[in-house]
């Protein structure tokens, strides 16, 4: 008998905004064909090498598949328990404590079946504001800094990169790289094809460079002093546009006379980009009246003053008048949302039950763990060890708490360092989801049947509050019934899942552009150049610029590449494909940089600041400017090196939905020879 069955459904890598389809078969349980779907609108076949090795999580000896118990703390030994048996022991704990003492943080690997539809988190939101438990935003292990520099200025909405294709005659890629959104290439692609220019703004020759016309070489933590030197350039030259600026925007005035010190010859200083560079710059976006900013999100953002340089670049777009328009605006990115995209909540109206909120700040997180106002931990789908700064701190505050539950696929650090019971997971083909891009509601269908004592994280929260007998917490059929109360919507055309079952596929009503009304994400409605928010927080009321500290000669760096993404199925190394194409830690250095050090390509060194060390492979290249180090994301120890301390206010934090405190994730280092 041949049980053979091909399903549509979306890669479970999460490489938004620019999600894959995927065409999955399966036999006998196992998947024996992975590919792309030629047939889905966002990425049109393509698949990358993460996406193909996804079928590697299915039957992965390393898969976690039993509930199970730490005998003792410290100690690497576990009992294997029932499902019911383990969510017994959670709910005796959280029953104990009082309900502000409980709290709730997931990782995108929660997100595999239901990424943009954001199923999962709220359901956590609406357990938390019911019981009146802590929870806290994902975005603050990424792009919230960049995020919060946007929500002040007012453009937090995206075009869309099919716009971009169709209508951008400039596109700036400023701090983007492709290998965070594979897929966002072919349109860059077609951009160029139409005679669109692309530039790349980086402080390394990333994959994005070779798609560029010209690559802008920037100094680490300075793209803020660059976007204000622009902004002189333009307003100098009368460059903008005047009439936008009139009706459409906050405080004009005083930014004309705030930026007359940012002239491109100190910015050539603090940049490293030379003047001449910079008046042209400027010049070519101010006259480009189809030009479009693609903005980077994690690493670009991650370091003390990041939220300074989102907001600066998002005041040249409304002061040019690139937004509300096609082929302007600022382009597809983590964290943005197209006009008219929206949802149902589950989460329900009215006060939220928590007494003692402790805001989604990541040092405010690790102080309520280490003096006990925290007391037990509930994570899905993440690895804190590897996502959180200061790793040091985090490790310490951790052990404070009474409770670590982890829900997930395979163990990863935190697992193995600090919880005390491990739930397994689901994998995004045996349970159903709904995904949406910035232009597509997707429809995933179940094709596996999960290994017995696995569950998803729907079952695991119903579990938990049927326990504590929290009512009402669960009120439709199944899951397929909570599906059909989120996304049925008026940008989804009032979708169910009974109609994507039959067409899985479905366009969103939005506009291609953002802003069309030219109403701004604001409390005046329009570009604040001048923000009110800001003054009251403390924090300068027009866009600045605030020099990095310079503790150790070089900026430390990470990010991503094309073989490695998130944290999830600890951090790829659970997969034999990825495994195997993440190599070892490899840290980018300048050739002048290495030469001073006496290092030569491929030796073994150490990188070090007063936090701690950690071992790598020297990577000597031209790619990369002086004075700074780039190394990928995620392994164990790097981020003992990096900042936990506060970049924002508390206060501030929460205003925007997404959260937005990061820690500084600041790190210099010195380099060195290691030690035979």
């Amino acid at each position: 008998m041949n049980d053979s069955k091909t399903v549509r459904t979306m890669c479970p890598m999460n490489c938004h905004p620019t999600l894959c389809g995927m065409k999955v078969t399966v036999a006998g349980g196992v998947v024996t064909r992975i590919e792309g779907d030629e047939d889905n609108p966002d990425s049109r076949g393509f698949l990358c090498g993460r996406g193909r090795a996804a079928g590697e999580i299915i039957g992965n000896h390393l898969r976690i598949t039993r509930p199970r118990i730490r005998v003792e703390r410290g100690r690497d030994e576990w009992r294997e328990v029932t499902w019911g048996e383990a969510m017994d022991h959670i709910a005796e704990v959280v029953g104990r404590i009082q309900p502000h003492e409980f709290g709730i943080w997931l990782g995108h690997g929660e997100l595999a079946t239901n990424y943009g539809t954001r199923l999962g988190g709220q359901l956590a939101k609406r357990f938390a504001h019911m019981w009146g438990a802590q929870w806290w935003h994902p975005a603050i292990i990424c792009w919230a800094l960049g995020g919060f520099g946007l929500g002040l200025t007012g453009v937090l909405q995206v075009n869309t990169k099919e716009d971009t294709s169709t209508h951008a005659d400039l596109v700036l890629l400023w701090g983007a790289n492709i290998a965070s959104q594979p897929n966002t290439a072919p349109h860059l692609k077609a951009a160029r094809a139409r005679g669109a220019r692309v530039v790349t703004v980086d402080v390394r020759e990333a994959e994005a460079a070779a798609r560029a016309d010209e690559v802008v070489r920037i100094r680490p933590g300075t793209d803020a002093a660059l976007a204000l030197a622009m902004m002189h350039v333009i307003v100098r030259d009368g460059l903008q546009d005047n009439a936008f600026v009139s009706e459409h925007t906050l405080g004009f005035e005083a930014l004309r006379e705030h930026i007359t010190q940012f002239t491109p010859a100190w910015a050539e200083d603090v940049t490293g980009v030379g003047a001449v560079d910079i008046e042209r710059l400027a010049t070519e976006y101010a006259t480009t009246r189809r030009a479009v900013i693609i903005m980077g999100g994690s690493s670009m953002h991650k370091h003390q003053h990041g939220w300074e340089s989102a907001r600066a670049i998002s005041c040249l777009a409304g002061l040019t008048g690139k937004l509300g328009i096609e082929g302007g605006g600022l382009g597809e990115r983590h964290g943005g949302n197209t006009f008219g995209q929206g949802l149902n909540p589950l989460v329900p109206d009215g006060k939220d039950n928590c007494t003692h909120p402790v805001p989604t700040q990541m040092p405010a997180m690790l102080e309520a763990f280490a003096d006990g106002r925290v007391k037990a931990l509930l994570t899905s789908g993440t690895n804190m060890m590897s996502s959180f700064a200061d790793t040091h701190a985090l490790s310490q505050a951790l052990d404070k708490l009474e409770l670590v539950v982890c829900h997930d696929l395979f163990s990863n650090d935190t697992i193995r360092e600090h919880a005390d019971v491990v739930l397994p997971g689901t994998a995004w083909l045996e349970q159903v989801g709904c995904k949406m891009t910035h232009t597509h509601l997707y429809w995933m269908e179940q094709a596996l049947e999960a290994p017995q004592e696995c569950g998803s994280f729907t079952q695991l929260m119903r579990d938990l509050a049927s326990r504590l007998g929290l009512d009402n917490f669960f009120p439709w059929r199944d899951d397929e019934d909570m599906i059909n109360a989120v996304i049925n919507h008026p940008s989804t055309g009032g979708a169910t899942v009974a109609a994507l079952r039959e067409n899985p596929v479905r366009a969103l009503n939005v506009s291609t552009f953002a802003y069309p009304d030219h109403h701004f994400d604001t409390p005046s409605g329009k570009v604040e150049f001048q923000s009110a928010r800001a003054r009251e927080f403390g924090l300068s009321e027009l866009p600045t610029y605030t020099p990095p500290e310079r503790s150790a000669p070089l900026a430390f760096r990470q990010g991503r590449t094309l073989n490695h993404f998130h944290g999830f199925y600890d951090h790829g190394q659970a997969l034999p494909t990825l495994r195997k194409r993440g190599g070892s830690p490899t840290l980018w250095l300048n050739v002048n940089d290495a030469s001073a050090r006496k290092i030569s390509d491929g030796d073994a060194i150490r990188i070090f600041n007063q936090r701690g060390s950690f071992r790598a492979t020297a990577y000597v290249t031209d790619r990369i400017g002086a004075g700074c180090v780039w190394m990928r994301d995620g392994w164990r120890g790097i981020n003992e090196l990096t900042s936990g301390e506060r970049v924002l206010p508390d206060a501030s934090v929460d205003i925007f939905n997404f959260g937005a405190g990061q820690s500084a994730y600041e790190a210099r280092v010195e380099v060195e020879l290691a030690a035979p």
